[in-house]
């Protein structure tokens, strides 16, 4: 048997696809076996691979983005449409059909209301109940990876912590951590632990905010206001301890860009004792709410054999039962320090997303808590000498795990790949979506919260 067919085996077999990227004349691919982050490069002189997505469906997007950026071509790939808008005409894609008696199709975007990225989803209805959604992305091509191509380490972790804004930290903290794995170094423990603490103050202003959402697409706008209150403290508090609401290149390789401000501990501890008056009154409103009850109870099931086999992070997975954390499993400084646990439900629907992210507020005011009790002294940055390597990470971002890997050569990025949840998450909205009623898709695409920008690189 090939490494090849082995991976496939293992995958099928229940093994975590992480990644699937493309280098020219190269594919590479990630998974989780375990605790461990394996990898597996192939040779494509001719541009052609054995299609993963054949026999693996998660990997089916990837290995169509990978081709679209390499010109890798996956033999055997079930769905051979581009991914990728270079310019083309849009109204070219060709959906995939679907067959039945008086249905109906709504598009709607890639332009939309709001300020956000864009994005169209197609959706086939059988009068008020939706048959089929799909979203077609990549509207928006950065060239991300190219822009990395040859460029100092500094300047690729700023670009790197600019992939999706909502998530700097966690980006930035996959980012430095795979370059102290290239190069071999280990950062100060007080930078560990302020890292630590920026990721869940990211966590927690995402997290809020989301809640309030979710609710204000159920028509319960009073959840919103009061969310967005929380949200602002959180950032507000961000902005006294590290001088940015967002904490953007605070993260950086070999340690923080900053130390803790003088008023940032106070700062924290009255954000923990505001958080913990206030938000339990509105944990209390949104579970005595039987209208908004109605909306999010069974709505936008996602089945748990489905979060397992794309690897489901985050939210999304922890709501239908996968029991997944990267600050756990494979695991990282300074959480294995660090007491907390790790949310887990079955029902796998709206309300059961909104209740992960109720537990996971509670989690993150009580890791803020212990970290700034058991905060080491010292610097907070190491001598981070050129060098050349490889190195990947796993980071729990808000979304879920962010992987990533990175080349250096004599200090200079050769190539970074980095994969958002979102690229494992967006199928399985299209299958939570199926059989209910369209008007509420916004609850089930606000619950799931995917990244257009960290799909769209």
């Amino acid at each position: 048997m090939t490494p090849w067919d082995e991976l496939v085996s293992r995958l099928s077999a229940g093994a975590t696809l992480l990644g699937l990227w493309g280098e020219p004349k190269r594919v590479h691919i990630a998974w989780l076996d375990g605790n461990a982050i394996r990898h597996l490069a192939r040779d494509c002189p001719d541009h052609r691979y054995p299609s993963l997505g054949a026999r693996f469906p998660p990997a089916v997007r990837l290995e169509r983005g990978a081709r679209d950026v390499y010109g890798l071509d996956p033999v055997g790939l079930p769905d051979r449409r581009p991914w990728l808008d270079h310019g083309t005409a849009l109204q070219t894609y060709p959906f995939l059909p679907v067959e039945g008696d008086a249905l109906h199709q709504i598009p709607v975007g890639p332009v939309h209301a709001g300020i956000i990225e864009p994005g169209h989803f197609r959706f086939t209805c059988d009068g008020e109940t939706v048959v089929r959604l799909e979203a077609r992305l990549g509207y928006v091509h950065r060239g991300v990876e190219r822009l990395m191509k040859n460029i100092p380490l500094a300047s690729a972790a700023k670009l790197v912590g600019r992939i999706s804004g909502d998530s700097t930290v966690a980006y930035a903290l996959a980012f430095a951590q795979a370059a102290e794995v290239a190069l071999g170094v280990s950062p100060p423990p007080r930078a560990v632990w302020l890292r630590a603490i920026m990721a869940e103050l990211e966590r927690l202003a995402n997290h809020f905010g989301d809640i309030g959402a979710i609710c204000n697409d159920g028509g319960f706008s009073l959840m919103l206001a009061h969310c967005a209150i929380l949200r602002e403290r959180v950032l507000r508090a961000a902005e006294t301890c590290f001088g940015h609401r967002l904490m953007m290149d605070r993260v950086v390789p070999g340690g923080v860009a900053v130390d803790l401000a003088p008023q940032g501990v106070r700062a924290l501890q009255e954000l923990g004792i505001e958080s913990r008056a206030r938000f339990p009154a509105l944990v209390t409103l949104y579970d005595l709410t039987a209208s908004l009850q109605d909306r999010t109870n069974g709505t936008g099931i996602l089945p748990a054999d489905l979060a397992q086999q794309f690897g489901a992070g985050g939210v999304i997975g922890r709501a239908s039962g996968r029991d997944f954390d990267a600050r756990r499993i494979p695991g990282y400084a300074p959480y294995d320090a660090l007491t907390f646990t790790v949310p887990v439900l079955h029902q796998g629907d709206v309300n059961a997303r909104i209740w992960i992210r109720i537990k996971e507020v509670e989690q993150s005011l009580g890791l803020i808590a212990q970290l700034l009790a058991g905060l080491p002294p010292g610097t907070t940055m190491a001598d981070f000498p050129p060098g050349s390597g490889e190195g990947m990470a796993l980071v729990e971002g808000f979304r879920g795990d962010i992987f990533l890997w990175l080349a250096i050569a004599e200090g200079r990025v050769q190539h970074c790949h980095a994969r958002d949840p979102s690229w494992l998450q967006w199928p399985l909205l299209e299958t939570a979506i199926e059989g209910n009623i369209i008007a509420d898709f916004p609850l089930c695409n606000k619950s799931f919260n995917c990244s257009y920008a960290g799909h769209d690189l």
